[in-house]
């Protein structure tokens, strides 16, 4: 069997994607769900708004594995020709670095946000509009880190490298 590195390095950085952003959703998720249940033991009607802000953080894992998934379709792993060269598994994994990196980063950053806000909803049930916007300032930033490495995924496909 013979290795293609450029194949093991573009699939590393599919798999990095996914995996850090996952994790960093996966605690951050976790830690505002037990703000959102120390919430809702004192008013179970603010189990609603709480979800909400519960759930914020973990829209980084989806976009890590969109990146995982465009990663693996372009260098053939999910059908096609799998032959790439090892300048291009490099542009590759280069590419997945900005989802892999601020999709971890963000989610924890978002987290400690979305738990604030949960605070807030807790005392002032009316403002939950105006504390789901906190949060989603940070996912400003998740959302910037997958456009950026969609444009460089699909933008290494093109490359004659």
């Amino acid at each position: 069997m013979n290795l293609n590195w450029g194949v093991l390095l573009a699939l590393s950085g599919g798999i990095l994607a996914a995996l850090m952003s996952g994790i960093g959703s996966a605690i951050a998720v976790g830690k505002a769900g037990e703000a959102s249940a120390g919430a809702v033991t004192e008013d179970p009607s603010l189990f609603g708004k709480v979800l909400i802000l519960q759930l914020l953080p973990g829209t980084q894992g989806i976009y890590g594995l969109l990146i995982a998934f465009l990663t693996l379709t372009q260098i053939g792993v999910m059908g096609g020709s799998s032959d790439i060269s090892l300048v291009k598994g490099l542009l590759y994994f280069v590419s997945c670095l900005p989802m892999a990196i601020i999709g971890m980063w963000s989610a924890l950053r978002q987290a400690k946000v979305s738990i604030s806000s949960i605070a807030l909803v807790t005392k002032r049930p009316e403002q939950s509009g105006k504390a789901i916007i906190f949060p989603a300032m940070v996912e400003t930033y998740a959302i910037l880190a997958l456009l950026i490495s969609i444009l460089c995924v699909t933008g290494v496909t093109g490359l004659n490298v």
